[in-house]
C-alpha cells in the first residue's frame, strides 16, 4: 500500500501534466468522467461494488504512471473493469464488456449492437491494448483496500441513524472520483465521510468539522470531583476517536475533507445542482495542510467535450451496496459528468 499513497503536491508532476502540459484542474476533471463511466460500466454489467471500488482505485493509479493523452481515460475505465472482472471473482466475457463498453460511448441500446460487430471488436482490442500497460503501471500488484470496509466497522460500533449511514456511503463512492485513494490510507478517507455525514445530518447548527476533528484537548492537571454518571463521550468526535488518530492523521482527514468538498464545490451550479446545496454550506476545515486549491469549476472545462455538453443531470446510479442503494446523494437530482 505505501508505494500506492502519494503527497498531495506529486499530482502537480504527475505524466499528464510533466509530458503533456495538461493543467491540473483539466486533469482532475477527466478523471471523474472516467470513474463515472466505469461507474456505468460496472453496474451495467452488475458487478459487485467491491469489484467497481477496485476498478477505480487501478484508475488513479494508473494516471499516477501515464499521461492522459497517451492513455484515453474512456479505454483505461473500461480496461480497469475488465480486470477486475477476473480478480475479484465476477468474471464477465471480453466480448460482454466491449458491448456494454460501446453502448455506454454511443447512447445506442445494447440489444442494437451485435456482438460480432466491428466496433465492439474495436472496443475489445482497445481494452486487451490498454490492459497491457494497465498490468505494467500496476506492477501486478492487484490488492486493494476500501474505506468501505472500516465504515462498516464504525456503523456497527455505533448504532447510527440508517441515513448517516447513508450519506456516508454516498460520500465514499464519491470520494473515487477524486484521487483521494492514491493520497490517503483507507481509514483517513471513511473518518473523512462520516464526519462529514455527521455534519450534514445534524444541520448548520451542529459542531463544525474543526470541532469533529480539532487535535484532542490536553488533559486537565486538577482532580474532578468522583461521579457516579457513565462516561458521556462526545458523539461529534466519534470516528476520530474510535480509530485513535494522532495530529499527522488528523491532518490527513482534515485534507481529505477539503478535497471531498472542493470536489462537490467544482459541480456546484445556483439552481441546476441545489442538492448539493447543504454540502456547500459545510465550512472546510480551517486547520488542513496550506496547498493551493486542487479544483476548478467543470463548468470552465464542459465547452471543450464531445457529445452532450457539460455537466448535466441524470437519474444514473452510483453503485448499489449492502448499506442502501439509494443514497440521498443519489436519489436527487445529482449531477453526472458527461463521459
Amino acid at each position: 500500500m505505501p508505494q500506492w499513497l502519494f503527497p498531495v503536491s506529486a499530482l502537480n508532476q504527475t505524466p499528464s501534466f510533466k509530458t503533456s502540459a495538461i493543467p491540473l484542474g483539466k486533469e482532475l476533471y477527466d478523471r471523474a468522467r472516467g470513474v463515472e463511466l466505469l461507474y456505468r460500466l460496472g453496474t451495467s454489467l452488475a458487478l459487485p461494488s467491491s469489484a467497481m471500488f477496485t476498478a477505480a482505485t487501478w484508475f488513479h493509479r494508473f494516471y499516477m504512471r501515464y499521461s492522459m493523452e497517451d492513455y484515453h481515460r474512456q479505454d483505461v475505465a473500461a480496461s480497469c473493469i475488465f480486470l477486475a472482472t477476473k480478480t475479484e471473482e465476477c468474471g464477465r466475457k471480453l466480448k460482454d464488456v466491449a458491448k456494454v463498453f460501446q453502448m455506454k460511448i454511443t447512447g445506442v441500446e445494447a440489444d442494437s449492437i451485435p456482438t460480432n460487430s466491428k466496433e465492439v471488436e474495436q472496443r475489445q482490442t482497445a481494452i486487451l491494448l490498454t490492459e497491457e500497460a494497465l498490468l505494467e503501471a500496476l506492477c501486478f500488484d492487484f490488492v486493494v483496500d476500501s474505506p468501505h470496509a472500516d465504515l462498516v466497522d464504525l456503523f456497527r460500533a455505533r448504532d447510527e441513524e440508517p441515513i448517516l449511514q447513508e450519506y456516508a456511503w454516498s460520500f465514499a463512492h464519491d470520494s473515487y472520483r477524486t484521487p483521494l485513494c492514491v493520497l490517503y490510507p483507507p481509514r483517513i478517507i471513511a473518518a473523512a465521510c462520516y464526519v462529514l455525514a455527521q455534519c450534514i445530518v445534524e444541520g448548520p447548527h451542529s459542531p463544525s468539522l474543526d470541532a469533529r476533528i480539532s487535535f484532542p484537548p490536553p488533559t486537565a492537571t486538577l482532580p474532578t470531583p468522583p461521579s457516579h454518571k457513565p462516561a458521556s463521550p462526545d458523539a461529534s468526535r466519534f470516528a476520530i476517536e474510535y480509530f485513535g488518530f494522532k495530529d499527522l492523521e488528523l491532518l490527513a482527514v482534515a485534507d481529505s475533507l477539503s478535497i471531498i468538498l472542493e470536489f462537490y464545490g467544482a459541480q456546484y451550479i445556483q439552481g441546476s445542482t441545489d442538492h448539493l446545496q447543504p454540502i456547500m454550506e459545510i465550512s472546510a476545515p480551517s486547520h488542513s495542510p496550506p496547498r493551493p486549491q486542487l479544483y476548478q469549476p467543470f463548468s470552465q472545462f464542459s465547452g471543450n467535450l464531445q457529445g452532450p455538453a457539460g455537466i448535466q443531470q441524470s437519474q444514473g446510479r452510483t453503485p448499489s451496496s449492502s448499506h442502501g442503494g439509494s443514497t440521498p446523494l443519489k436519489t436527487s437530482s445529482r449531477t453526472h459528468l458527461s463521459l
